[in-house]
């Protein structure tokens, strides 16, 4: 018991660490690109917490929560840090002039590379959870609900984009470049994903409880 709460507060002291690199360190730190060091502990620290759970008994994984929720709780980590990381490099996009500026490049890879683990990570709980029921009307009734939390989310934001570029004056509207009303969209998208899956986390937990 012990030594499995060391490990899970290493795992979070390094999943805090990883967040800060991400988006509170300088952009570079003796040559080294911080927020793709932050990607790569992040990316790391999850998959050794999904090893740590993988070798769990699986009644016991299912007693602390459903395929789903595991699914949903994980995309909703993932996404926010995703969502985090582009905000907090908004003025980088604003600055950038050209699409293959290599400042928001470096941005975009560390954009990709995260989705991309999730993505792979995703595949590892489907099959982790293979031989078992992992979708039944109470799922299916759940996510149509959080599928309204993204539609909203989108939906909202779009009328609020559509808004400020429609009734600002001109002179107010130097920095909508097109790379940035491009990352814009990209952001509505990522928020709504990120709303989708903490509406069926959160309808998970109260189903719960």
């Amino acid at each position: 018991m012990i030594v499995n709460r060391w490990s899970g507060l290493g795992l979070l002291v390094s999943a805090m660490f990883a967040l800060w690199l991400l988006l509170a360190s300088p952009p570079s730190l003796l040559g080294v690109d911080t927020g793709h060091v932050g990607m790569v502990l992040l990316i790391t620290t999850a998959w050794v917490s999904l090893f740590a759970v993988s070798r769990l008994p699986r009644d016991a994984v299912a007693e602390a929560a459903s395929p789903g929720e595991w699914n949903a709780w994980i995309g909703t980590v993932f996404m926010a840090a995703a969502v985090a990381y582009l905000v907090s490099n908004v003025d980088a996009f604003r600055a950038a002039t050209v699409w293959n500026d290599p400042v928001t490049g470096r941005v975009v890879r560390n954009l990709v590379a995260l989705l991309i683990a999730w993505s792979v990570l995703r595949g590892v709980l489907a099959r982790r959870w293979s031989e078992a029921v992992t979708e039944d009307e109470r799922d299916r009734e759940i996510a149509a609900k959080a599928a309204g939390w993204g539609r909203f989310g989108l939906v909202a934001f779009c009328v609020g984009v559509a808004g400020v570029l429609g009734l600002s004056p001109q002179d107010r509207l130097q920095w909508a470049s097109h790379l940035v009303i491009a990352n814009l969209l990209i952001f509505g998208l990522m928020l709504s994903c990120l709303l989708e899956y903490l509406g069926t986390a959160v309808y998970y937990w109260r189903d719960r409880h």
